[in-house]
Formats: C-alpha cells, sequence, structure tokens
C-alpha cells in the first residue's frame, strides 16, 4: 500500500528537502509514469544515473579515510561490497522505500516493491536527490549515517569479498568440477543494464544479479557459499 507520508521517510533518513517536487521524482517509477496522461512526467531514471556515481564517490571517499594503507584493489573490493544492488535494496528495506513507490500496476501485482532491482535503482534516486537538493556536504552526512554500520560491521581490508574465488577454493579441496556461470537475463537499457547469473556447481544451483556480468558472478557466488556453508 502506498504511503504518501513523505515527511517519515524524510525523518528516516535524517534529511529534510527544501524541493520536495525532487524526492517525488525519485520515487516514481517508470511503470508508473507509462501509465500516466501527463507526458512532462518524470521517472526516476536520471536521478538513479546520477546516484550511482554519488554513491561510488561519497563510499570511495570513506573508505579512503578509513583505511589511509590500503591499496586499490582492496579499496575496490570494499567498495563492490557496500554499493551493489543486494546491499542497497536492503538499505532500501530499513528505510521502508517500499512503501513510498509509486510504481505501475504490473509491478504492483509482481510485488515490486520488494524487488532489489527497484529497491536499489530507487535508493540511488533519492541520494541523487538529496545531492541536488542540499549539496555534497548533505548527501556525504546522509550516506556516512547509513552505510558506516556497515563498514564497521565488515568491510575492512583483511577480509576478501572476492565471492569467486571463494567458491573455486572449496572446488580445489573438494576435488570437485568447476563452477559454471550462465547469463540467464539481462534488463534495462544499454548505459545501465542489470544482469542476471546462474552458478551452477554440481547438483547445487544459485543466481545473483548485479549491474556488470562480474558483480552477478560474485553475487551469485556470495550465495552459493552461503548455500554451502548451510549444508
Amino acid at each position: 500500500m502506498l504511503n504518501t507520508n513523505r515527511a517519515e521517510l524524510q525523518r528516516e533518513l535524517f534529511y529534510e528537502f527544501e524541493n520536495a517536487n525532487l524526492l517525488a521524482e525519485a520515487l516514481r517509477h517508470s511503470s508508473f509514469v507509462n501509465e500516466q496522461a501527463d507526458i512532462g512526467m518524470r521517472d526516476n531514471e536520471r536521478l538513479e544515473f546520477l546516484g550511482d556515481a554519488v554513491l561510488n564517490l561519497v563510499i570511495g571517499d570513506m573508505l579512503m579515510q578509513r583505511y589511509p594503507d590500503s591499496e586499490e584493489g582492496d579499496l575496490s573490493r570494499m567498495r563492490a561490497n557496500l554499493v551493489n544492488e543486494t546491499q542497497l535494496a536492503a538499505i532500501a528495506r530499513s528505510l521502508n522505500f517500499g512503501s513510498y513507490l509509486q510504481l505501475g500496476k504490473g509491478e504492483i501485482q509482481t510485488n515490486g516493491r520488494e524487488k532489489n532491482s527497484i529497491l536499489a535503482d530507487t535508493l540511488e534516486a533519492v541520494m541523487a536527490a538529496i545531492y541536488l537538493d542540499g549539496g555534497f556536504e548533505a548527501v556525504f552526512n546522509v550516506i556516512d549515517r547509513h552505510f558506516s554500520p556497515l563498514i564497521s560491521a565488515g568491510a575492512t581490508p583483511m577480509v576478501s569479498y572476492d565471492y569467486k574465488s571463494q567458491v573455486q577454493e572449496f572446488v580445489q579441496v573438494t576435488q570437485q568440477e568447476m563452477p559454471l556461470y550462465t547469463v540467464i537475463h539481462e534488463s534495462g537499457p544499454d548505459h545501465d543494464k542489470t544482469f542476471q547469473v546462474r552458478l551452477q556447481l554440481q547438483q547445487l544451483h544459485a543466481e545473483g544479479v548485479g549491474k556488470s556480468k562480474k558483480l552477478a558472478e560474485q553475487d551469485a557466488a556470495r550465495k552459493a557459499l552461503e548455500l554451502l556453508k548451510a549444508e
């Protein structure tokens, strides 16, 4: 059910918009806009494009400040672990973004408010809206507030987040056949595709999603590791 009380969302974000239209645009999915008669109404895809860059910049800045002695490769892995679809969607859920989303009838019927891809894209759009509304310092403070616990909890240089390598190490130890990664679905425009990848390891199957084939493979490998640990 749609929640129109955006003041509540702003309290959760710890940011109050000067231009409320920016927040409204960030919460407006293309499926909703396509069903409207207003040809001037914008969906959140342009903000999503900017928000992706904003998040990567701010998270990169935070990691460089916290880990001044870390190499570029370690910093890149930590950032990839923080700025991926699964993690962004989790933060969006913690802020209850789904209830504020304006979706088309089709997306509502297919439980679009819970889809990782939509939630992650919306978080990016909201971060872009904050950047445009209040500037870099404002969006830095918001991202720092919501991402710092994740960095403190585990995104340290000593921990490897190369899940594919961990799966490969498991295969070598257990003398199993190498895992097979297959792209099973692609969606979105060429400049902003989302990939879905299936990992097959004998009888084990796991699927991952990401903004690139590599990130989708890493997500699939992460889920496969969780299944292997459970077994």
